[in-house]
């Protein structure tokens, strides 16, 4: 049965199945959106903590660190209590849309992208900052040179933030509410699936799952490479 399922799920990936394909869309819609968000706040935001002296300092970058584990229901929970009518943002009547998916996911990849960038561009800072100080960068002018600097390093974290994003299923199920052509993902399609007793289709999106995966990960590696042999000569 199991060896049945697996062929009827590799005939629905290669037959470009429309429900299959439009699970596939949204999916990725909502993770990139989260993600897209989530460097433009986590990227400033993780260099200036970086290089940002202030009282309190090491106790918020603690706590950014702390949220990169955050547990995903519990970010669903509070993106739910903002948005649901009651909440102090119910009257933007969001809930169990793609809209709140992507800000369960963005809360989700944000602490990660804000946490990988603040290493990052220390590290860069110490090797650096003389050179930066001697052509006149204060620290936080130097904040877009060492992003730049430091970019092939980055992807490690921008691919932990998709993943993570990808592989949710506690906080969009809160927010989206697996609403099948509205909300459903392939991670809570794949739970729903699995539990009616649909292997093929769970397979088949779990295939693909994977197969993003692996390419963005071997895309990550092969771009690390061509930066090794650059900056190598």
């Amino acid at each position: 049965m199991q060896d049945n399922a697996f062929a009827t799920a590799v005939a629905l990936v290669l037959s470009g199945d429309p429900q299959l394909a439009q699970i596939v869309a949204l999916s990725l819609s909502v993770t990139l959106s989260a993600l897209g968000i989530a460097l433009l706040i986590g990227l400033p935001a993780g260099a200036a903590l970086a290089l940002a002296r202030f009282p309190g300092r090491n106790v918020v970058v603690v706590v950014v660190n702390a949220l990169m584990g955050l547990p995903p229901v519990v970010a669903g929970l509070a993106v739910y209590l903002l948005l649901s009518r009651a909440g102090p943002l119910g009257f933007l009547g969001l809930l169990f849309t793609p809209e709140a998916m992507v800000a369960a996911q963005t809360i989700l990849i944000l602490p990660i992208i804000v946490s990988l960038t603040r290493q990052t561009v220390e590290d860069l800072w110490a090797e650096y900052a003389e050179h930066l100080r001697a052509l006149g960068m204060s620290r936080m002018r130097a904040i877009p040179t060492l992003l730049w600097d430091g970019r092939f390093s980055l992807v490690t974290g921008i691919l932990a933030g998709f993943g993570r994003a990808s592989a949710e299923v506690g906080a969009v199920l809160i927010v989206g509410g697996n609403i099948a052509g509205h909300t459903r993902t392939m991670t809570t399609a794949i739970a729903l699936e699995t539990s009616k007793g649909d292997l093929a289709l769970a397979l088949g999106l779990g295939i693909i799952l994977l197969a993003i995966t692996l390419g963005l990960n071997a895309a990550a590696f092969a771009t690390a490479r061509v930066a090794q042999r650059i900056a190598g000569g």
